[in-house]
């Protein structure tokens, strides 16, 4: 047990909300009227001899534990330019990596009780991001009754390498190490362990397909929510090349034993060097979630759409021009000719009856956005269409989403990671506004926070659950009155069907 009187005064702070965890007491701070609490250790620091080991708990501690600064994030460069000035991605020094933070409406947690709570998994490619991530801060949610758990977890070759001699998915461990602190604490902090909703966008979003899938994960959430990410994963074979490059760079055996014996430092240069360069279209050397035959005993996506989860409530969703920002900052949108767009189909192995369907749909856009609309579609409404089909007349509802408001920044449009600041509410922020710039519609916020909150808290987003009509709850206005006299998206019945029906017939 680690005594740490010495950094955290024993004497209360006046005003300051105290928890009791069962690892130990942590000290918050009240902002704007909701408790927050940064930085707490629910697994020990993933170094020295736990490196590319499962998540192990923390050491408990005696006295009371400052919680109001975010924790240590693990080892990560930022974004390459000039991404970097669109998805600013903070770090915070330190060792123990594996901390949550936690907002909850109540000043005084202690005084609450049967609270929704929604766990909140950032994306990032694996290799990116963080909890502290000012996009992220949930005070938004907890000011509407929700408790907001976001959490930290390893990312590229610590926490997702291929290695023989250690765990799979080592960064997915972490996420479920997580939902069993939410699982054995939350309920201190005001939350109710069996109203936990987790959700995610892109590689988070991928994550929680994985949990989805994982049978390790039953009993510790009811509801999830995936944003603009599909369930996928790779068998452990076809996953291993990245992990080989990098140790190769390095010039040491591809093994836990002797990948732990590397600077950090280093092994992080290697690996940015081997996974940079890349985007989800053209591919090149990137992290993913492996089948294992352990955590994940199958993919993913042949998991959920077999039944796997079916009693737990999804929200899936896409935004509508997700490629942008994969394309659009770096000019590749321009150099896409006409003969790339269709070298770019034989590879993807495109139907030609689909790439014409798509054409004659977008009449003016360049062979470059026509090949960015079939890779958005490809690689995330194609499979999360055909998983909501799966799910149709299973327990569990299942709500589709489409987010299609367009910032100004940079011909944009209505990228992927676009609808994060709409979410979390926190539009005002400099660093949200790195993307929607600084005049995006607070009505629009107001709605889909609302959405999210309402799925969290009952289930119910705000519009139909998807049947044979097809229904998508669609955020592209100001607002929109609904039946029930409340703002909500537009509902559409079955939007670009010809597009999908197009995948379907070949």
């Amino acid at each position: 047990m680690t005594d740490i009187a010495a950094r955290a005064p024993h004497d209360s702070v006046a005003g300051a909300p105290q928890v009791t965890t069962v690892h130990g007491t942590v000290r918050g701070a009240v902002e704007q009227g909701v408790a927050v609490f940064r930085g707490i250790p629910y697994a020990a620091a993933p170094v020295g001899a736990r490196r590319f080991r499962a998540p192990e708990p923390p050491e408990p501690w005696t006295g009371v534990r400052e919680a109001v600064a975010y924790g240590p994030t693990a080892p990560k460069r930022p974004y390459a330019p000039p991404l970097d000035r669109l998805l600013p991605d903070p770090a915070v020094a330190g060792d123990g990596w594996l901390n949550l933070n936690v907002w909850t409406p109540s000043p005084r947690p202690d005084r609450a009780a049967g609270l929704p709570v929604l766990v909140w998994i950032h994306g990032g490619s694996l290799v990116h991001g963080s909890s502290a991530v000012p996009v992220y801060d949930g005070w938004a949610f907890a000011r509407d009754g929700v408790v907001l758990v976001s959490v930290n977890y390893r990312l590229g070759v610590e926490g997702f390498g291929v290695l023989p001699d250690a765990p799979a998915n080592r960064g997915l461990l972490d996420q479920l190490a997580a939902l069993e602190w939410v699982r054995d604490n939350i309920a201190a902090f005001g939350g109710d362990p069996d109203r936990v909703t987790v959700a995610g966008e892109s590689a988070g979003a991928i994550s929680i397909a994985g949990l989805l899938a994982a049978p390790r994960s039953a009993g510790l959430f009811r509801r999830a929510v995936l944003q603009s990410g599909a369930p996928a994963a790779l068998p452990t074979d076809a996953a291993r090349g990245t992990t080989e490059l990098i140790a190769k760079r390095l010039g040491v055996p591809a093994t836990a034993a002797a990948l732990a014996a590397v600077d950090p430092e280093a092994l992080l240069t290697a690996q940015t060097e081997v996974t940079s360069g890349g985007n989800p279209l053209t591919g090149r050397h990137s992290f993913q979630l492996v089948v294992d035959g352990d955590l994940l005993p199958h993919d993913p996506m042949d998991a959920l759409r077999a039944g796997a989860s079916a009693g737990i409530d999804l929200l899936l969703g896409t935004n509508t021009e997700e490629y942008r920002l994969w394309f659009v900052p770096g000019g590749l949108t321009e150099r896409i000719s006409r003969l790339k767009l269709r070298l770019a189909l034989l590879k993807f192995r495109v139907p030609n009856a689909t790439a014409r369907t798509y054409r004659a749909n977008r009449p003016d856009a360049t062979p470059g956005e026509i090949l960015g609309a079939l890779a958005t579609d490809l690689l995330l409404r194609v499979p999360l269409n055909r998983l909501a089909d799966a799910r149709a007349d299973a327990p569990g509802a299942t709500y589709v989403y489409e987010f299609g408001w367009p910032t100004p920044v940079q011909r944009l449009g209505a990228c992927h990671a676009l609808e994060l600041g709409f979410v979390f509410d926190t539009l005002a922020h400099p660093d949200t506004q790195a993307l929607t710039g600084p005049d995006a519609p607070q009505e629009l916020a107001d709605v889909m926070h609302r959405a999210w909150v309402d799925f969290a808290t009952g289930g119910d987003p705000g519009w139909p659950a998807w049947d044979a009509r097809r229904p998508v709850g669609f955020f592209g206005q100001d607002g929109q009155d609904t039946q029930d006299g409340r703002n909500g998206p537009a509902v559409v019945l079955s939007p670009r069907d010809d597009e999908l029906l197009s995948w379907e017939r070949n």
